[in-house]
Order: structure tokens, then sequence, then C-alpha cells
């Protein structure tokens, strides 16, 4: 199989009480796991299995749906395990501080957009911070799996931090609260990978 569930930096348990244990089990376990092998079989016996997951993200025929919703699922949540960390929270610095501060005024009006574009996005989706080519950040969301780097989806640039706002991803310990769940996220955001990746 090209693509392998990715495992996880820390324990199911290390997010908590922002993220509960058991949410992690079904999301990593089953949810996450399900994306990959459904992606998996997408992709058996065709050209796109000697693709990475950026490429065929990047070339993605949208009209596909098994590759655009698992492959998006696959990638999303890829990213997603890796910029949270039993150590964040806090504030970015360096480099990620100054143009945070630069394209969105502050650290907080930033914090209310990316809020407000996961606590708005209709149903299940995701939002996003984006570094477009130019440099600049942006703040997006998208429905369903898809993300940034799907052509035509309208978010542009290249996601560094992103937030699943499908219920699957709260829901047990949140129920219909998800801004309760979006403010308990930023305890666990790693700047320090978010940095990184705008580094990249």
């Amino acid at each position: 199989m090209p693509f392998e569930l990715p495992q996880l930096d820390y324990s199911h348990d290390a997010l908590a009480p922002h993220i509960d244990k058991r949410t992690m089990e079904i999301h990593h376990g089953k949810h996450h796991a399900g994306y990959t092998a459904k992606l998996n079989a997408a992709v058996e016996g065709t050209d796109l299995e000697a693709k990475s997951i950026d490429e065929l993200m990047t070339s993605l025929d949208m009209s596909n749906g098994a590759l655009r919703n698992n492959g998006g699922g696959f990638y999303n949540h890829s990213l997603f395990w890796k910029v949270m960390s039993p150590n964040g929270g806090g504030q970015p610095s360096g480099g990620l501080a100054d143009a945070i501060n630069r394209d969105f005024g502050s650290f907080d009006s930033f914090k209310d957009a990316f809020s407000k574009a996961a606590a708005t996005q209709f149903g299940s989706g995701w939002a996003w911070l984006c570094v477009q080519e130019s440099g600049k950040l942006e703040v997006c969301a998208t429905p369903n799996q898809d993300n940034p780097v799907m052509p035509g989806v309208g978010c542009g640039g290249r996601p560094i931090l992103g937030i699943d706002v499908w219920e699957h991803a709260y829901y047990l310990n949140y129920q219909n609260r998800r801004p309760d769940y979006i403010e308990a996220f930023f305890n666990v955001v790693s700047w320090e990978e978010v940095q990184k990746r705008f580094e990249n």
C-alpha cells in the first residue's frame, strides 16, 4: 500500500483535557485509518500509486470523489496531528509572529479571524492558516475534506495550521459547542511546528 496511517507523536490521552483520549482513539484509529484505506483503494492499479499525497492533491481531478474525499482526509489529518502537541499553546515567536502581526495586526486579531472561520464553516470542514506564494498569511475555510492545495478551492497558498471542525473531532467532549472546542484547540497548537512549516 502506498499510503500508511501516520503514527502520532504523542499518546491518545496526551492532549487531555482539551482533546480527550476517546476522541483521539476514534479520530485517529478509525476515521483517519478509514481515509487511508479508501485512498489506497482509489489509487490501486493506477499510475497515481507512484505519486506523493502532495502531488495527488495539487494535480487532483476534482470530479474524482473517492480521491478528493479520501485523499483530502488523509492529507488534512496528517497535518492536523502534527500541528498539535501536549506542550503546545501560548503564542508564536520569531518570523511567524512578525508575519501574523504584519498581516492581521496582532495575534489576538489572527485568533479571532481563525476562530470565526472555524466556527462559521457550515456543516463539516476545516479552517486554515495559509502562506501565499508572496509570503502573505491568510485565513480561510473549506468544506468536507477539501484543502487549500487542491485546484480551484479558492483558498490558495500552503496550509501551515488547520483545525478539523467535523463533529467527530469534538462531539464526545463538546457536543454542539464548537466554539468551546476551537478555544481549547489553541491550548495544544504546536507553534514550533507551525513556524517550521512557515519557514519551509
